[in-house]
């Protein structure tokens, strides 16, 4: 038991580490200053190897670190909590009490309804940051400047459902990789696994 938890804490540390270099080493900027990367995938990842709980802290601590040393330190509290609700989203319903059997395209499928909702996730609340930090910019908190900062911040939906469908596919390629390490078998066979 002591050996598993150890074995579990090690592992959400490598995938909070991994989700901070995928985020930090491939970086394809966009006209709003943001930038897409593969980072998700190791955000959703985290979710199903991890469970819920310990995934999203995994998935929210390494996407906040990227952006600290990306030098977005302004997006960090919201990257820690954006990231934690998509792995914990994406782990939830990929854990919930299985009718889908243990079959692999049974896994991918529950990681695809897991990831399109944790992503929406993701794209709403950088939505929200972010149009909530351009009023906040712009001296005020009108109605005139929340509509403003509404529109601007509409500029990047695209782009981060874009990285959002990039991030499951990669998870979805690297889902039955992963399944070939024993312990994570085991952890994402487990039937409403809460941790």
């Amino acid at each position: 038991m002591k050996d598993q938890k150890m074995k579990k804490n090690v592992t959400a540390a490598l995938f909070a580490a991994m989700t901070c270099i995928a985020t930090m080493i491939i970086k394809i900027p966009t006209p709003t200053m943001g930038y897409i990367h593969p980072g998700d995938c190791f955000v959703l990842l985290s979710g199903v190897v991890l469970g819920p709980c310990t995934g999203a802290l995994a998935a929210g601590v390494g996407s906040m670190f990227s952006d600290i040393f990306s030098g977005y330190m302004s997006w960090a509290p919201a990257t820690l909590l954006i990231k934690a609700l998509t792995a914990g989203t994406a782990g939830v319903l990929f854990h919930r009490p299985k009718k889908h059997g243990k079959a692999m395209r049974a896994h991918c499928a529950a990681l695809v309804c897991g990831g399109i909702l944790g992503e929406a996730i993701m794209v709403i609340g950088y939505f929200v940051y972010e149009a909530g930090l351009a009023a906040f910019g712009s001296g005020s908190l009108s109605a005139a400047s929340l509509a403003a900062g509404a529109m601007s911040a509409a500029a990047g939906i695209p782009f981060n459902i874009v990285q959002g469908t990039v991030g499951i596919l990669l998870a979805v390629l690297l889902l039955p990789v992963l399944v070939h390490v024993p312990d994570i078998r085991e952890w994402i066979q487990k039937t409403g696994s809460p941790a």
